[in-house]
């Protein structure tokens, strides 16, 4: 509800940010979030900031960024059925919702050693407990030897900025 629904005046460009402030939820557009924390900016990646400006120059004309001919928002069921399916089996990926794409984002932000409190921001939690308990087990184990790098801030090895430590602060 919260990407079908986006409106372009809820796209900051100049600050990099989607402004989540309103949901579709079927038919009807919403403006109270599932929770408080649901009403939030999303920073925009590079990647994320150029598709949209690339998506702004085919629907700038709606309200809606992702809309049909019509200038409306898809038809969720309609586009999953006809694009997100099919488009999956071309890949040849195993069929998924398009929700799921949710937990990818998360799963690779993880991965990519972003911070989980920023994680648990951008996607609407209030705390990092879910991420933890959902998405911990799909972060990839880098060193494939659990509690190696322990060892290596241990011996010495490990290279730890101080200011990013608490000793920095004392």
């Amino acid at each position: 509800g919260e990407i079908h629904g986006l409106k372009w005046k809820y796209v900051d460009f100049r600050n990099r940010q989607i402004l989540i402030r309103e949901t579709l939820v079927g038919d009807e557009m919403e403006e109270e979030g599932k929770t408080d924390l649901s009403i939030r900016e999303i920073f925009m990646s590079d990647v994320v900031y150029d598709a949209f400006m690339r998506q702004r120059e085919v629907t700038n004309q709606s309200a809606f960024v992702f809309c049909n001919s019509e200038g409306k928002p898809y038809n969720l069921n309609n586009l999953t059925n006809r694009v997100w399916y099919p488009l999956l089996r071309y890949l040849g990926l195993e069929l998924r919702r398009p929700y799921t794409s949710r937990h990818t984002a998360a799963t690779l932000w993880l991965a990519a050693g972003e911070n989980p409190e920023w994680i648990a921001k951008q996607m609407g939690h209030s705390t990092t407990e879910m991420l933890f308990r959902v998405y911990s087990r799909y972060v990839p184990n880098l060193t494939r030897n659990d509690g190696s790098a322990f060892n290596r801030l241990l011996s010495g090895n490990l290279v730890v900025p101080l200011a990013s430590t608490n000793l920095a602060k004392s």
